[in-house]
Parts: structure tokens; C-alpha cells; sequence
């Protein structure tokens, strides 16, 4: 998932805009929304990589990613502090690590494609957000 995370982290990237320069309080990393966001986007694509029958809705998840930038960027976030966040290979790990652990808690056996169609289809079929990020 090393080469999911970098994609994410790549197609943040280029949505970046200007944005303004507020600091701000917390570590971007402890902002929910942004942090969860990332990681369904990388569980949906593990999934849509994984299984052959599911694919991952692009463009929905293009568009969520620049919502996530514009909130993190709405509580005052620069646009260097998101491309630090984002391109900070620790984080990615840990990121990385939650998504595995959240998809194995949902059923997925690493190398079991049955078992990443198994866990798509139940996601989408329940609309959740990595549901609905895929098809």
C-alpha cells in the first residue's frame, strides 16, 4: 500500500492552490476529517487494486481529496503545512498501517482477492465512504 499512499499523496499535491497563511493550532495529522479521509481513499483503492471486479471511482476520489485540502486549508493550513503533511514518509507509514489494520478488521486477508471483493462489495452495498468510493 507504500505505492497507494504515494498516490494520494501525489494527487493532493497537485490540487494545491493558494491558500492563506493562518497558522495553525493543531497538527494537521490530528485533524479527523483530513486524516480518516485519506485513509478511506487508500483503503478504497487497496480494495479496487485488489480486486479485479470493483473499480475505484476516480473522479469521486479526485474530488474528495480537494474537498479534504480545502477544509484543511479553511482552518487556516498553509499550503506548505498540507505538502509537508502529505509528503512526510512517517506518516504515510503510520497512515498506511491504520488503513491495513481497518481493512483486516473488515475481513480482508492479504494476497485473498476473494476477500477484498468480499469487503468492496459489503462497503458499497452499506454506502460508506469507501463504499462510495468505489463501484
Amino acid at each position: 500500500m507504500t505505492k497507494t499512499f504515494g498516490l494520494l499523496a501525489a494527487a493532493m499535491l497537485a490540487t494545491v492552490a493558494l491558500a492563506g497563511n493562518a497558522s495553525a493550532q493543531t497538527a494537521l495529522k490530528d485533524v479527523a476529517k483530513v486524516r480518516d479521509g485519506i485513509i478511506h481513499v487508500g483503503m478504497a483503492y487497496e480494495i479496487s487494486e485488489q480486486c479485479d471486479s470493483i473499480r475505484a471511482r476516480t473522479l469521486r476520489g479526485i474530488g474528495f481529496l480537494q474537498s479534504l485540502k480545502r477544509h484543511a486549508e479553511d482552518l487556516g493550513y498553509s499550503d506548505d503545512q498540507i505538502a509537508a503533511y502529505i509528503d512526510n514518509r512517517d506518516e504515510k507509514k503510520r497512515l498506511e498501517g491504520i488503513a491495513r489494520s481497518q481493512l483486516a478488521a473488515l475481513g480482508v486477508v492479504p494476497g485473498d482477492m476473494a476477500s477484498y471483493c468480499a469487503v468492496g462489495r459489503d462497503q458499497i452495498a452499506r454506502n460508506t465512504r469507501v463504499g462510495w468510493l468505489l463501484r
